[in-house]
């Protein structure tokens, strides 16, 4: 028995900041990064609040937020006793206001457990509709994966408004993150049909719309599309976990300091061909994972009867998608130094291997794998 449920209310589309108007009475401790704040960003959020609440802007968050300042936090929103959480912002800052929603709960023995409306300004995580949270030891180098219901965002606000200033790095390596939940929730071992019909949608509209998003920021169809995308995808993780892509990526991120989304990117077709088992050979009888990969080529016009040769176009056609992205096909190509990944790999195949992601993986890796993948993607 499976249970299937959906505990975030979604607010999406045109003018759908307006509905925070309707919140009146709260002390809200709004969590965002620094740039919303000196770009003047924040202030199309807090213009909807302001009047009716009181307001303090926690602005200290950094990419994979570490957890000295999840804790800073935690101390200024207890001194403001805040009454309500909003987050602004990438998978940054809602993962760090998430860790800080779970982190004061437990300190008060389950007294304190605010509410939280999350508002992406990016459009990959899908991080305001998951039980997902990452955070950093920044002295260790490691991320550690925080799941739990207990984080939940009460609410999701999607306006596309909020992401068509977005320069062209970020709408590509947050749009190439959908596409990975997207691919990795399809062919986890906890897949359903329920996840499935969400990610095979979601897989569609970023071969439809991310293109569109990159080539022109204005394009507000697309930017709303993905910014769905991006949403429905995070509901399909969040019911079914992830796999080794992830599971490497949140490994490497740690130590190369590479962003989520290009990381991902560069791993995908590797992962892809490890999971459906191509070096076995096309014509031998496809697993699961080959099966399944297959499925989502017809969904975008590949229309081959062997599911094998099927993933093999498929993959061919998502590194044409990141050629004509602009995005790089190799930690090298991107700039890592060989030393580094030659003295790492080996740390990062564990932490991969130990990663919560990696254990959905439809294929059960060995440390050797996992360096080999590392390898190819060098």
């Amino acid at each position: 028995m499976e249970r299937i449920q959906f505990k975030t209310q979604i607010w999406t589309g045109a003018d759908s900041l307006e509905e925070l108007e309707s919140i009146s009475g709260r002390r809200i401790f709004v969590v965002t990064d620094p740039f919303m704040v000196k770009s003047g960003s924040l202030d199309k959020i807090t213009d909807h609040l302001a009047e009716k609440n009181e307001l303090d802007i926690f602005s200290d968050i950094q990419p994979d937020p570490p957890i000295t300042k999840i804790v800073t936090g935690i101390e200024e929103l207890q001194k403001f006793k805040a009454t309500l959480l909003v987050a602004v912002g990438g998978g940054s800052a809602i993962d760090a206001t998430k860790a800080m929603k779970f982190i004061l709960k437990k300190m008060s023995k389950n007294e304190t457990d605010l509410d939280l409306i999350a508002i992406p300004t990016t459009s990959g995580t899908g991080s305001e509709v998951t039980n997902f949270a990452v955070i950093t030891n920044s002295d260790k180098g490691i991320k550690y994966p925080l799941v739990t219901d207990d984080i939940l965002p009460k609410v999701a606000l999607l306006d596309a408004s909020l992401v068509e200033s977005a320069p062209q790095n970020i709408t590509v390596d947050t749009g190439m993150d959908v596409l990975t939940h997207c691919l990795e929730a399809y062919v986890s071992v906890n897949a359903n049909d329920f996840s499935d019909a969400l990610a095979e949608k979601a897989f569609q509209m970023v071969f439809t719309y991310l293109k569109r998003a990159s080539d022109n920021g204005k394009d507000m169809e697309a930017r709303q599309k993905m910014h769905d995308a991006s949403c429905i995808a995070g509901m399909a993780f969040n019911m079914v976990n992830l796999g080794l892509n992830h599971g490497i990526a949140h490994a490497a991120g740690a130590q190369y300091h590479i962003p989520h989304g290009r990381l991902n990117t560069i791993l995908m077709p590797h992962i892809i061909a490890y999971n459906a088992d191509m070096s076995s050979g096309v014509m031998e009888k496809p697993n699961r994972a080959a099966v399944k990969y297959a499925n989502l080529a017809r969904l975008i016009g590949i229309n081959v009867a062997n599911p094998k040769i099927a993933v093999r176009n498929l993959i061919n056609t998502i590194i044409q998608l990141r050629k004509r992205l602009n995005m790089p096909a190799s930690f090298q190509e991107y700039g890592l130094d060989e030393q580094v990944f030659k003295s790492t790999k080996i740390s990062v195949a564990r932490a991969a291997l130990k990663d919560r992601t990696t254990t959905a993986n439809p294929r059960v890796p060995t440390q050797a794998d996992v360096e080999a993948i590392l390898e190819e993607s060098f």
